[in-house]
C-alpha cells in the first residue's frame, strides 16, 4: 500500500513561495495604482488651475521621488511656479491693501486622487 506523504516542511515551503508570488504580484499593481493617481492629481489640477497665460496649468509634473523593491513615493509639483501655488490655493493679501480670493484647485484633486487610489487597490487586490 503506497501512499503520497507531504512533509510539513514542504507544504510549509509551498505555502511560502505561494505568498511571496502573490505578494511580488500585490506590490505591481500597487505601484501601477500608484502611478495612476499621481497622474490623476496632475491632470486635475492642470485642468482646474487659474489660467492666465496657461503656463502654470503647463507647469504640474509628476516625479517619483523613491522606489523599492515593495515601495513607491510620487510627488506632484510645480516645476517653475511653486510659489504661485500656495498664493492661487489659499488667497493673498494684495500690496495696496485687501485680499485676493483664495482659488482651491490642489486640495480637491488631492481628494479625487485618493479616492482613485482606494478604488484601484481594491479592484487590484480583488482582480
Amino acid at each position: 500500500m503506497a501512499t503520497d506523504r507531504v512533509s510539513i516542511g514542504q507544504m510549509a515551503d509551498a505555502i511560502m513561495d505561494g505568498l511571496e508570488e502573490y505578494a511580488n504580484l500585490a506590490t505591481d499593481d500597487l505601484k501601477a495604482s500608484v502611478r495612476k493617481a499621481g497622474k490623476t492629481v496632475k491632470d486635475e489640477i492642470a485642468a482646474t488651475a487659474p489660467k492666465d497665460t496657461g503656463k502654470y496649468a503647463k507647469s504640474w509634473a509628476v516625479k517619483t521621488q523613491r522606489e523599492t523593491s515593495n515601495s513607491l513615493d510620487l510627488v506632484v509639483h510645480s516645476k517653475n511656479r511653486y510659489q504661485l501655488a500656495h498664493l492661487l490655493e489659499f488667497g493673498h493679501a494684495k500690496r495696496g491693501g485687501g485680499r485676493v480670493a483664495a482659488r482651491p484647485h490642489i486640495a480637491p484633486a488631492e481628494e479625487k486622487a485618493i479616492d482613485t487610489l482606494e478604488r484601484e487597490i481594491e479592484k487590484a487586490l480583488k482582480g
